[in-house]
């Protein structure tokens, strides 16, 4: 492509917008939609990341359902471009030791908490890696003991989709299930 003074630009992102493509972060939760959580979290991938472009799944699995929750993962996550970050946050073990981790598996990432949420992805994607996130630069600077979505899952998908490398937020890890 050229530019208005002659030299060459190379084309790139989505087709005609001559920006680079973002990755999308998709959100899958049990939080509901009547109260401030989803925008809450919505408000903390912005501030890491203002350009993200966010899709919603669904805020209304019921509470505390992590088979639901991983079932609905399943069936939506392969309707999404290659390089899409899903951050899923059912959670009924919020506070607790429970490890947060990143997944990549196929050209996708996943984001949440090692409570066997993403054990269809396992199976789906055999060759799938499992990131424990130690590296707590990539959460908000306050972290709730109760709201590790916005404070922990949100901001680590916001900083992937900005582009930082898998392994700069933990140690590879084994993945737990159900």
């Amino acid at each position: 492509m050229k530019t208005g003074r002659g030299e060459s630009k190379k084309k790139t992102g989505r087709k005609g917008s001559g920006s680079p493509s973002l990755p999308v972060i998709t959100l899958l939760t049990d939080f509901g939609t009547a109260d401030y959580f989803v925008g809450a979290v919505k408000g903390a991938i912005l501030s890491v990341n203002p350009q993200a472009v966010i899709a919603d799944i669904t805020h209304e699995i019921p509470p505390q359902d992590v088979e639901a929750a991983a079932f609905t993962l399943l069936a939506a996550y392969p309707t999404f471009p290659p390089q899409t970050i899903h951050v899923a946050v059912v959670d009924p073990g919020v506070g607790s030791e429970r490890r947060p981790i990143v997944v990549k598996a196929g050209t996708q990432f996943f984001v949440g908490p090692d409570n066997g949420i993403f054990t269809y992805i396992y199976d789906r994607e055999p060759s799938h890696r499992v990131v424990h996130v130690t590296s707590d630069r990539y959460f908000r600077s306050s972290v709730s003991a109760t709201f590790h979505g916005r404070d922990v899952f949100a901001p680590v998908a916001a900083h992937l989709a900005r582009g930082v490398a898998l392994g700069s937020s933990g140690p590879p890890s084994r993945p737990g299930r159900w």
